[in-house]
Formats: structure tokens, C-alpha cells, sequence
């Protein structure tokens, strides 16, 4: 199956900063591409050069070397007027805007096309509704800023830079503060976007587990190493996401889907399903209980939940894995009595 043609490329792009006249690289070897249609994940550690590769992108640093190609022309051919009709951002930054409600503040999306000064036509009150429309918050379009809550503004963020209808749109960290289900709901709406309107969506993203649901492509940025670009599944089988990982002592586990200590943990003889085992064993490794070599069996059971510890001709039954962990505590350090 033939790609399709990105909207935003780069081949071996070098990032960084003019300092008096001296140049102070962050980045290199950043090679991408970016489709319409696909919300992409941008994933690394703080400092690596993330918001530097935005910047870069908005037009807003040059490259120290190499070039960022929109729709195949050097992004530094367009001015900030083209660039912002053609990119849209989503910063972190909470907006003060005093008294705006959120329309009016949706409708300031429309300032790459109208100017400061210029009054809305209809075809921007066209795609100021229709933003509003596709990020569901119709029954807040009168509300003043100050009144929503994070996840609220957040959308209505996310509805203004629609409204700007760039074929680019990026936002960093658009979860951030956000509670479990806002998150999930924000990169849902994200990847709906990208999908059904036909937009390039970038996000800059610290939330592994939600991105790998939501995400058709990760970038995956390491200090002193290229750019490494994939779908989440790809990576997830070659183990790439190790990359993320500042130290040995942490792996993301392909089975689980999560990141976590590196397992040396010897543990005891289970019975039992397996998601119910797994789960027994991490309360295991978090009470830093090695108790391998004691000829100790557990049984697990669901439905309902039954365990048991049986050593030699000794058992004890329990009802949860607390209880299992507290029977472990109190009882096997002294003999199993």
C-alpha cells in the first residue's frame, strides 16, 4: 500500500539555539513525516528538544541544519501570516482573556485569516460553529472562561485552533492536569479530529498508556539519538519504547503494556489465572516480598475471589489480595504458624 504524501518532512534536521554567535545544538538526526489523517505522539524525557522541534516547526527558530518541508516547500519561505493559516498550535499555558466567553475566544481562531481588526463573514462564523460543533461544547459557547472547568477549557483550546483551520495541528501536552477520563476523552476527540477532518494531528504527550491507544504513529525523541518513528504496535514488538526509559532498571513490558521495574523477582509457585497472578505478583514486588524458597504455593480463583497459601501440610485461605499480602507479612516471617 502506497503512503501518502506527508504534509510535514524532514531528513536529518539538526535543532538548536543562536547564542552570541555561537550555536547551541539540542538536537539531530530528526528525520519525519507527518500525514493528514494520522494523530501522531511525540514522546521523549524533559530537555531532549521537544519544544524546540516545535518551535522549529512554527517557523519560530530556524534549523541549525536542514530544512522542515510544508506541503514540500522549506518551511522558512512562509511568513507568519501563511504559516499560521497553515499550523495550528495548542500550548500549555492557561489563557487569561478577562471577560471572553467561549465562543467569542473560539472566534479568535480566525485572526490568521481576518486580522486583528477584521470583522468574521460568514464562512468564519461557518467554521467557528462547526469547531464548536465537533468538539461537543455547543452548551458552553456562552460561558465565561473563567467558569469551566480544565477539561472544558481544554476543548474550547482545541475548538479555536479548529477554528484557525490549519491542515497542521499540534498541541503540547493537551492532558496535562487533566483526571483519567478527561484524558482519554481529549485524545479520542484528538484522533477523531485527525480522522473525520482530515487534519495532521501532532501531540507532545508525557501519557504512554493512553497515547498507545489513541496514537496512529509515535516520534520518539532521545538525547543523542536519531528521531525513531513507527506505529506504537511496531515499536512495541521491537521494544523501542525502552528508549523512553532514563534507566536499566525500568522496561516496558509487552505483555502488560506498562512500564515497570525490571523483574529479577524470583517468585513463589502460583496456581491460578494468569491476570489475577500477575497482579498478585506486583503486590509481591512492592512489599518487596521474596519468598521463592520456601516451598510456598499460592491458589487464586475468581468469582468470586478465593486464595490460599499452602506450605508443606499448612494452608491459610484469604479473600482478596491484601489480605494474601497480610497473612504473608504477619504469619510466614514467623514460621507460618
Amino acid at each position: 500500500m502506497q503512503a501518502s504524501q506527508p504534509i510535514l518532512a524532514a531528513s536529518n534536521l539538526s535543532l538548536g539555539y543562536q547564542k552570541s554567535k555561537q550555536t547551541k545544538p539540542i538536537a539531530d538526526q530528526i528525520s519525519f513525516s507527518l500525514e493528514k489523517g494520522k494523530l501522531t505522539c511525540l514522546l521523549g524525557p524533559n530537555g531532549v528538544g521537544k519544544s524546540t522541534l516545535i518551535k522549529t516547526i512554527m517557523g519560530q527558530i530556524p534549523a541549525i541544519s536542514g530544512s522542515i518541508f510544508l506541503n514540500g516547500k522549506p518551511i522558512e519561505n512562509f511568513s507568519q501570516k501563511a504559516l499560521s493559516q497553515k499550523i495550528s498550535v495548542v500550548l500549555t499555558e492557561k489563557i487569561t482573556t478577562g471577560t471572553l466567553n467561549v465562543r467569542q475566544m473560539v472566534e479568535l481562531g480566525r485572526i490568521p485569516h481576518t486580522g486583528w481588526l477584521g470583522r468574521l463573514s460568514g464562512k468564519d462564523q461557518q467554521k467557528v460553529e462547526k469547531a464548536i460543533q465537533t468538539t461537543h461544547i455547543s452548551y458552553i459557547e456562552k460561558s465565561p472562561l473563567s467558569e469551566l472547568s480544565d477539561g472544558q477549557l481544554q476543548k474550547a483550546m482545541i475548538a479555536r485552533a479548529l477554528a484557525q483551520d490549519g491542515e497542521v495541528l499540534i498541541l503540547d501536552e493537551p492532558t496535562a492536569h487533566l483526571d483519567l477520563v478527561n484524558r482519554y476523552e481529549i485524545m479520542r476527540l484528538l484522533r477523531k479530529i485527525a480522522l473525520e477532518e482530515n487534519k495532521a494531528v501532532l501531540v507532545v504527550t508525557h501519557d504512554l498508556e493512553i497515547a498507545i491507544q489513541t496514537a496512529d504513529q509515535f516520534w520518539l525523541m532521545q538525547c543523542g539519538n536519531p528521531l525513531v518513528t513507527g506505529s506504537p504496535e511496531d515499536l512495541i514488538i521491537q521494544e523501542k519504547l525502552n528508549l523512553l526509559l532514563p534507566t536499566d532498571k525500568l522496561i516496558f513490558d509487552k505483555v502488560s503494556g506498562k512500564v515497570q521495574e525490571l523483574d529479577v523477582f524470583e517468585y513463589p509457585v502460583f496456581h491460578g489465572p494468569q491476570e489475577i497472578v500477575d497482579w498478585f505478583k506486583l503486590a509481591l514486588r512492592k512489599n518487596k516480598l521474596d519468598i521463592s524458597k520456601t516451598g510456598l504455593i499460592i491458589s487464586l480463583q475468581l468469582a468470586p475471589f478465593k486464595g490460599t497459601l499452602q506450605i508443606e501440610e499448612t494452608t491459610e485461605n484469604f479473600e482478596s489480595i491484601e489480605e494474601g499480602i497480610l497473612l504473608l507479612k504477619t504469619r510466614f516471617g514467623k514460621g507460618f504458624q
